[in-house]
């Protein structure tokens, strides 16, 4: 209730300082995501890399201050695309890897299928790495109309565009050949499928880059553009990132920063493309473009991603992993030249752009993300009702990053797991003062630290107990397809349910999930309360099972 008196102050408020929006149309919606940006790789926080359409962006629009990601790729994107959170998805530790069958459940309802529904037009172009075993994880199930570009990461830049030795790049599950650089192949397409749009519609474009991630590669002129850039980076403040640069250079091995720089250079220039079509279909009034990075950047040594003055980097759980380069541009309703100081979450998108085109969102399981959008317009920002988790297992298997925000506070926890023996270290930051976690406050607050702490581990029991997990490796002996385009297995080879668990009826299994407490949920989307005590079998008391 008290949730839902403060987006209402926020929104009496919004109606005060701002006009309503008076568009003839529901606006176009275009999402841009980077892959690994630093949060001093644009040139509006600083940087030394030239990001004139990012600043074109953030001088005309909104920079959205405080817009946490989730610490790896995946997890980010399942929570962008459905509102959800990736945990009790089964996505919160791991990115989906090659030999992975995980995808998310087709039973939950992804963001452009509420668009779609609502008359717009929809397009994905570029990475996915949102499922890739069965049709049923696919863009073109998800709602998506077209589809242009990758099941996978780590495709490479320059054709032919694979995935370890097997191609990777589709149009609507067909395999394509296109030539040229990767980056720019996608924005040609965006701007195509603009061009060439249903003009009696709005559009929504989700547009996610490969770029800057690994293996950087990027055109000849741009990484000579780049060879003199600094590459004397400041300290991340982490014991992995730090480590992995000192032990680059100690080995004479030279730094990913002059390429980083080049691949962030085009998909400046490519997101310039994508808005000079939209000036020139006269479309940019009424289209709200945002961007962001789907986590901090990759600022270990082969990564060469700068989060200065944040801590941390991409697969850990300090400020530098999570908090990311984040803009918002509508003219139409949002004032030019703005910043935003609201905490937003990627699981807030869904339900925010919702809330800013005026269409209904169709999910039926509830949402964990909330709507911002009034606090967006108002400039004020509101506390959330629920604590933000943040968690990954990248790279080692048993070694975990979590972090839980509640208010201002924030615990940073590290859990180092052998065969044998458990180790945990904590760290207490107070982001109001302290905002690049500097000063560990956890000695002198022990029972803060304690409460946080058991937040996280009943936050960890929603976790489907088959969820991804961080297996760096393949099974023994498999092998990858020639084509991923041929790898889904087609929906009519499918049965028309998802498989049912190992348990025999559904009092057993109601008896297993339970049994099972924290470790895990056997029974899918199941939240059985700090207590674990609440059923959630269908026909079973209603409780806080969503």
């Amino acid at each position: 209730m008290a949730k839902f008196y403060r987006q209402l102050a926020a929104a009496l408020l919004a109606l005060l300082l701002f006009s309503p929006v008076t568009t003839a149309a529901p606006p176009n919606i275009i999402i841009i995501v980077a892959d690994d940006l630093g949060w001093n790789d644009v040139g509006f926080h600083g940087g030394d890399i030239d990001t004139p359409s990012l600043d074109k962006l953030a001088n005309e629009g909104m920079s959205l201050n405080r817009f946490y990601t989730t610490p790896i790729c995946s997890p980010t994107r399942a929570a962008l695309m459905t509102g959800r959170d990736p945990m009790r998805l089964g996505l919160a530790y791991s990115v989906i890897l090659p030999w992975d069958n995980n995808g998310v459940h087709p039973e939950e309802h992804f963001m452009p299928e509420s668009f779609r529904a609502a008359g717009y037009q929809t397009a994905m172009v570029g990475k996915w790495h949102l499922g890739h075993a069965q049709m049923s994880y696919h863009p073109n199930q998800r709602g998506f109309e077209h589809f242009y570009g990758h099941l996978h990461t780590q495709v490479g830049y320059f054709s032919p565009f694979a995935n370890i030795g097997g191609s990777d790049f589709q149009r609507n599950g067909n395999t394509i050949h296109d030539q040229g650089y990767e980056t720019f192949l996608l924005a040609n397409e965006v701007s195509r499928y603009i061009r060439q749009r249903n003009k009696t519609k709005p559009f929504f474009i989700y547009m996610p880059f490969l770029a800057p991630h690994t293996p950087l590669e990027a055109p000849q002129q741009l990484i000579e553009k780049y060879a003199d850039i600094n590459t004397d980076l400041t300290p991340a403040r982490s014991r992995h990132t730090d480590a992995t640069r000192r032990a680059a250079k100690s080995q004479g091995r030279p730094s990913a920063r002059p390429v980083y720089a080049a691949v962030v250079d085009a998909m400046d220039q490519a997101i310039g493309q994508v808005l000079t079509t939209l000036d020139r279909e006269q479309l940019s009034d009424n289209t709200l473009v945002m961007f962001f990075s789907d986590n901090g950047g990759a600022a270990y040594s082969v990564g060469g991603a700068d989060n200065a003055p944040l801590r941390g980097g991409k697969g850990e759980t300090f400020e530098g992993g999570i908090r990311v380069v984040s803009l918002m541009r509508w003219p139409a309703a949002i004032k030019p030249g703005t910043i935003s100081e609201q905490i937003m979450h990627v699981s807030d998108v869904f339900p925010t752009l919702a809330a800013a085109a005026g269409i209904e969102t169709k999910n039926k399981k509830q949402l964990d993300g909330e709507d911002v959008w009034p606090s967006l317009q108002s400039g004020q920002p509101t506390l959330r009702d629920e604590t933000l988790f943040f968690t990954s297992e990248i790279p080692i298997y048993g070694n975990f990053n979590f972090a839980a925000i509640e208010g201002d506070w924030k615990l940073v926890q590290e859990i180092h797991q052998t065969l044998v023996e458990t180790k945990t270290i904590n760290w207490l930051f107070n982001l109001a003062d302290d905002p690049h976690e500097y000063n560990d406050l956890s000695a002198a607050q022990p029972e803060r630290v304690k409460a946080l702490a058991e937040a996280i581990l009943e936050w960890r029991g929603l976790h489907p107990i088959n969820g991804l997990r961080s297996k760096m490796a393949p099974p023994p002996g498999w092998r990858a397809p020639k084509d991923w385009a041929d790898y889904p297995r087609a929906l009519e080879s499918l049965q028309n349910s998802s498989a049912p668990t190992m348990a025999p009826t559904a009092i057993i299994e109601e008896i297993l999930d339970r049994q099972h407490g924290r470790r895990g949920r056997v029974t899918y989307d199941c939240d059985r309360g700090p207590e674990l005590t609440i059923p959630c079998q269908p026909g079973a008391l209603k409780g806080k099972a969503l």
